[in-house]
């Protein structure tokens, strides 16, 4: 199958849809389209399309590239390879992952690789149009279970590889434990009793300390880190 582009030129936003299986692929550009009008949809179902859809992206430098929604297991290789080369030649361009992979190995790849979001095609159309809406607000759109899903990789990382080389404060690791388990700015704040506003500058320092420029590559690093232990906060001297 040839990559399709949209037929609205005029489209604000762009995004890049890859998926081997035809119905799926359609379901994907249909939520994609319900959730974003504006935005302009092309799709492909090999890994060597996508890269060559990239390419002339690159080479013409017409549309701009807003999102890209990426299954991990294609015909001719890894969606993570895909996600590796967005990330590197796009970095402003959110790439999320649409899978029924829900194992660890699988999604800390993805997050490792530059993935903005993780769902799961086991959602109806609602509720994933209500998952992508995040984006616009800021948040990492992640499918429940794997939410719960980090939570518990936290939990299971024993007290003694506690590891803080970036010299967070308690609050700053509060609020990292809460959007690394996949909550939204409004969700945390109203779980530390604080201001969207004051979580959102949290945030900023969060990314600031840890070098990094999303919420998934936050929780890599909070991973990396063992700085979640038993789904509290660490205690501080």
């Amino acid at each position: 199958m040839a990559v399709e582009p949209d037929p609205r030129p005029l489209a604000r936003r762009h995004c890049l849809v890859v998926e081997d299986q035809e119905s799926v692929r359609k379901w994907l550009v249909d939520a994609i389209r319900d959730t974003f009008p504006d935005m302009a949809v092309s799709q492909a179902s090999t890994l060597a399309e996508a890269n060559r859809w990239l390419a002339s992206q690159e080479r013409e430098g017409t549309l701009p590239f807003a999102m890209a929604l990426v299954d991990l297991g294609l015909p001719d290789g890894s969606g993570i390879e895909l996600l590796r080369l967005i990330t590197a030649r796009h970095p402003g361009t959110v790439a999320i992952v649409a899978t029924i992979y829900d194992d660890d190995a699988h999604l800390f790849d993805a997050i490792a690789a530059g993935a903005r979001g993780y769902l799961l095609k086991d959602r109806d159309a609602a509720t994933l149009s209500m998952l992508l809406r995040r984006i616009d607000a800021g948040e990492p759109p992640l499918s429940p279970s794997i939410a719960w899903r980090m939570m518990q990789h936290f939990q299971s990382r024993p007290s003694d590889n506690l590891r803080d080389d970036a010299g967070l404060t308690p609050r700053e690791v509060e609020v990292l434990t809460l959007i690394s388990a996949g909550m939204t700015t409004s969700e945390a704040a109203r779980k530390l009793g604080l201001t969207p506003h004051t979580v959102t500058s949290y945030i900023k320092i969060l990314y600031q300390k840890l070098n990094v420029q999303s919420r998934a590559e936050a929780t890599l690093a909070a991973v990396e880190r063992g700085l979640v232990n038993s789904g509290r906060p660490l205690s501080r001297p």
